[in-house]
């Protein structure tokens, strides 16, 4: 259920592009990351969906896609939902059902799924926390993963563990005047 509106879905596409290439990639929060957006093995799906259930069909027919498609191809989706799980509580509670239907598809230990939410916010942290920016997207989207890319990943970045603890050394280095500036040419030049 793709959103009607091309120009609409275009430009979700491209924040979502700008965000990766500026604070996924640029600020290396995930060493990953690079090597499968500069071979194009990202897939960008927007989705008009408005409620869970129409969020897990998605889910369900991109688990399959993924499934059905050569990782040198397609190696990761981003399920973008701009209009679904607005709330980062209502999201949270959602990734339930989303590994749930990870588990019900036959998938458990094939793909995995992280999350990233405009308001995302770690359990104990304050709202405006800089290390919640880690997982902060510009829209609430569903990363999905498959298990093996992510073995050989690690495998070849031996202090994987570490990226979290290393991502929130680079956020409160950067504090949040810094993370603003990131998106500053973003705005409309008069």
């Amino acid at each position: 259920m793709p959103p009607a509106d091309s120009a609409a879905t275009a430009a979700i596409v491209a924040a979502t592009q700008a965000w990766l290439e500026r604070a996924v990639i640029g600020l290396n929060l995930c060493p990953f990351a690079k090597a499968v957006h500069v071979k194009l093995q990202i897939r960008y799906a927007v989705t008009a969906a408005q409620t869970a259930d129409e969020l897990l069909a998605e889910l369900a027919q991109e688990l399959q896609l993924l499934a059905a498609t050569d990782p040198k191809v397609l190696d990761t989706t981003l399920l973008i939902h701009p209009q679904a799980m607005g709330e980062f509580l209502d999201f949270h509670f959602f990734l339930a059902e989303a590994d749930a239907l990870i588990r019900n598809l036959g998938f458990d230990g094939v793909f995995q799924i992280a999350s990233l939410h405009p308001r995302y916010e770690f359990a104990g942290s304050a709202p405006d926390d800089i290390e919640n920016f880690t997982n902060r997207a510009p829209y609430p989207m569903l990363h999905l993963l498959r298990e093996a890319s992510i073995d050989r990943a690690v495998a070849a970045f031996p202090d994987a563990a570490d990226i979290f603890e290393k991502n929130i050394e680079t956020l409160n280095r950067l504090g949040h005047e810094g993370w603003r500036r990131l998106w500053l040419d973003d705005t409309p030049k008069g």
